[in-house]
């Protein structure tokens, strides 16, 4: 019987493509589906990779059908859907197979399934891919969590399959158990700021400055030739410039304002909390998505406020130099980058998972949805070692000092014209806070000294501190 070299279950859109991806690059492949009808549409769509695929419609005979010991990844829904496959699968398996699960799964999941097959005798990676299904066909980046000696055996198909930066393979091992997921979480928590700070600058243009979304977008084509360069830039000069084929508008203003999303911006802010760590550009694009959600009661809202409205009086009253935002989006980025990884940082240590951070941004350079030009730079950043925070790495330090005025600019005129800057803001008081040696937290813990006894420590003296707090009066009702 002939069999294959690895095996797929799922063959939707980024099944299928990992598919063809995997055999493009030389390799048999089996694959598998629930539905079986789907199996034959997929191979007879193959063209000249069909050779290459071993099609199963049993479950069973598509085990088999896997070279011993077998590698099969399983690309279905996040959740019960994967528990269920899982389970069916480990009827058939031998000890030391392995089961690669690629979708866009909590990591806390990948944690109790690598547990679990452990347990069986079984090997598991949770990885993650990024790169949506044109990465998926052609090279994603791919970060992977579980055994190490199970990565070494996937190592081969894996990297070859993944993007490919300066002939470097932008799939890695991330560290044991849910790490990549993890990493790809944190990787989405960054995609989430990213596009939300795009998404305000966009709103400044159009609201601000009363820009045509074609003009729109010959800036962001423009900028993507400089240090913006990055695949969220390219993408963003596309999609104002598209024209609607039914109605000939614009096609960025024909589409409902209601942000979409999966779970893993939630996950990654909630992660961070977790942590104790500052992710606020992360938490402000998941509020914001959230926001964009109450589309009924901002409509409402904007009828009681009298508030701003495309095309109403108060559009085109702001003036601002265009380079200005491209500086503002410059700062607000790093700084997006840097709660990133100080979320990854603080993570490897909770998880002992030793996460290579330059390596992740490595791996991120190419292949996934936030590839840009800064990461290059911070791969280097990271490499020298002991950074606490991407913002003193001294190559940023440089950047920020350079453009952290124009994010200033940009914050405080869309707070005075009504433009939010949820993201943006975000990030400019997270700067501005970290670089600040003497804050306000002072007071705070005064606070929880006076009604609670916590605590605080003082800077002329050693030890814990308690003051004797005169009583305060009743409150009346």
């Amino acid at each position: 019987m002939e069999q294959g070299d690895i095996g797929i279950i799922g063959l939707g859109v980024m099944g299928s493509n990992l598919a063809l991806n995997i055999a493009d690059k030389g390799y048999n492949i089996a694959v598998h589906n629930r539905t079986a009808s789907r199996i034959d549409e997929f191979v007879e769509g193959a063209g000249k990779l069909k050779n290459q695929i071993i099609p199963n419609a049993q479950l069973a005979d598509f085990v088999l059908s896997i070279k011993a010991p077998r590698m099969i990844l399983i690309m279905v829904k996040a959740g019960k859907p994967v528990d269920q496959t899982i389970a069916a699968l480990m009827e058939h398996l031998d000890e030391d197979d392995i089961i690669i699960e690629a979708g866009n799964s909590n990591f806390t999941d990948s944690e109790r399934r690598f547990e679990t097959l452990k347990r069986a005798g079984f090997g598991f990676l949770g990885i993650g891919v990024s790169g949506g299904s044109e990465g998926a066909r052609f090279g994603p980046s791919i970060m992977v969590g579980g055994a190490k000696k199970h990565w070494l055996q996937a190592k081969e198909i894996l990297q070859a399959i993944g993007a490919k930066f300066k002939g470097e393979s932008c799939a890695d091992y991330m560290g044991t158990g849910g790490a990549g997921h993890f990493v790809k979480t944190i990787h989405n928590g960054i995609e989430y700021a990213d596009m939300q700070m795009i998404g305000e600058i966009y709103g400044i243009m159009r609201d601000g400055l009363g820009m045509s979304p074609l003009a729109c977008s010959e800036i962001f084509k423009s900028w993507n030739e400089g240090p913006l360069n990055s695949y969220l830039i390219e993408v963003t000069g596309h999609v104002l410039a598209k024209i609607d084929k039914k109605t000939g508008k614009p096609l960025i203003d024909l589409i409902v304002d209601q942000a979409g999303q999966k779970g893993t911006g939630r996950w990654s802010a909630i992660a961070a909390t977790k942590l104790g760590v500052a992710a606020t550009s992360i938490e402000g694009a998941v509020a914001a998505r959230a926001l964009s959600a109450l589309k009924q009661e901002r409509v409402a809202a904007e009828k009681i406020y009298n508030g701003r409205q495309t095309g109403g009086k108060n559009q085109g009253n702001v003036e601002i130099a265009i380079e200005i935002l491209e500086q503002a989006l410059i700062a607000g980025k790093i700084a997006a980058y840097a709660q990133g990884f100080a979320v990854l940082k603080a993570a490897s240590e909770e998880h002992e998972w030793d996460l290579p951070l330059a390596s992740i941004a490595k791996i991120w350079r190419a292949g996934c949805i936030i590839r840009s030009k800064f990461l290059d730079e911070m791969s280097l950043a990271l490499e020298k070692g002991n950074v606490q925070n991407l913002l003193v790495a001294p190559e940023f330090v440089t950047m920020m000092s350079n453009n952290q005025n124009a994010l200033r600019q940009v914050v405080s005129l869309g707070a005075i014209n009504a433009l939010p800057t949820m993201c943006l803001g975000a990030a400019l008081s997270y700067f501005d806070t970290y670089k600040m040696a003497n804050g306000t937290a002072n007071l705070i813990q005064g606070q929880r000294d006076f009604f609670g006894a916590h605590g605080f420590y003082m800077s002329d003296r050693e030890g814990m501190q308690n003051e004797d707090w005169p009583p305060t009066l009743a409150v009346e009702t």
